[in-house]
């Protein structure tokens, strides 16, 4: 006889009733699970070296601090001056550069290790390094603003190591202003006196020339015998011009063209007859002298002091320990559940083996 009623299937729909049960029964194996965690996080936040960060705003620098750069560099002269902004950038290049960045974790941070830490990975340190050193902009609406941050383990050694990273960078900064500026001044110098050597060479060659050009007119003048400045009567009320000039140089009589050229030839210096050569002379004399020291300039100034952090900002003790209590807690409901239907499902198999 054919047994037309179907044998009974195995209820597959999960009921949440019965897994909220199944995990009420394992509240303990939970609560395990949450303290472990606890636990785990509680010994890192509590145990863990704290870390501190020191924090340091710079902003440009005022005008008179870059005021010794731009002495002698006018509008009028060759040396255009120097801008706080053209300071400024430059001091914040040398901020960010890689090789400042290097040089200080080969000086400040390489020693600070211990020798078994030394003999890691030379990369790994320096990434490591990277990591607590962090130069950006501080403020999106103050795009002059930076803030330089460090961190270290010794809140006076992250204020330490702050203010002389600055340091390192204000000297590169002040440093390369510096020999532009005094290697600009010995340029100009240097333009100056070639221009004035120029002017006394030029100056022997007139001297010659105005020689030989009063000789012919003395030659003249005795030829056609004229000792004296002729008198001209009429309109002309006074002895016609010593200064004549040209084909005319003659009428100065061959007295005063004889005085003359004997005055010229025993002249020693032309230098006061040589039109500015004196005022070359004053440029010279100042691009010559001109020095700039790093102590009379600035190239930032710092928006507040760098004070030591009495708060370390790792580990954050209280969210470490939410964190771990929560994922001791997601794990222990995950393994609570997965045995709950892990037991069902053996329960289920049974039944049906028995049907």
């Amino acid at each position: 006889m054919r047994n037309n009623h179907a044998e009974p299937r195995p209820n597959d729909d999960v009921d949440l009733i019965e897994v909220i049960q199944g995990l009420w029964q394992q509240k303990w194996l939970i609560l395990t699970f949450v303290t472990l965690f606890a636990l785990v996080g509680g010994a890192y936040a509590f145990l863990s070296k704290p870390v501190y960060e020191a924090k340091a705003f710079v902003i440009p620098p005022s005008q008179k601090d870059i005021a010794d750069l731009n002495y002698g560099r006018t509008n009028e002269s060759e040396l255009a001056p120097y801008s706080v902004k053209s300071v400024y950038e430059v001091f914040l290049r040398n901020l960010q550069a890689e090789s400042l960045r290097r040089d200080f974790f080969e000086e400040y941070y390489l020693p600070s290790l211990n020798e078994t830490e030394r003999g890691g990975s030379q990369d790994g340190l320096y990434e490591r390094f990277s990591k607590n050193l962090t130069i950006a902009l501080a403020d999106k609406n103050s795009p002059d603003r930076f803030l330089l941050a460090m961190r270290s383990n010794d809140s006076a050694k992250a204020v330490e190591w702050a203010e002389a990273y600055i340091d390192k960078a204000r000297i590169l900064a002040v440093g390369e202003l510096v020999e532009n500026v005094n290697r600009e001044a010995e340029v100009r110098a240097r333009n100056l006196a070639h221009q004035i050597s120029v002017l006394r060479e030029n100056g022997e060659h007139v001297r010659e020339d105005l020689i030989i050009q009063l000789r012919e007119a003395l030659r003249i003048a005795e030829a056609i015998g004229l000792d004296k400045p002729p008198i001209i009567s009429g309109n002309l009320s006074g002895e016609v011009s010593a200064n004549m000039v040209g084909e005319l140089t003659y009428i100065r009589g061959s007295k005063a063209l004889q005085a003359e050229i004997k005055n010229i030839e025993e002249r020693k210096l032309d230098d006061p007859f040589i039109k500015n050569l004196r005022a070359l002379q004053m440029k010279y004399s100042f691009y010559k002298d001109l020095t700039v020291k790093p102590d009379d300039v600035a190239v930032f100034r710092i928006d507040g002091p760098i004070e030591a952090p009495d708060k370390p900002v790792k580990p954050k003790k209280a969210l470490v320990l939410v964190v771990a209590v929560l994922l001791g807690g997601v794990i222990g409901v995950f393994v609570a559940l997965f045995r709950t239907l892990y037991r069902r499902s053996a329960e289920q198999r049974l039944v049906g083996n028995r049907s």
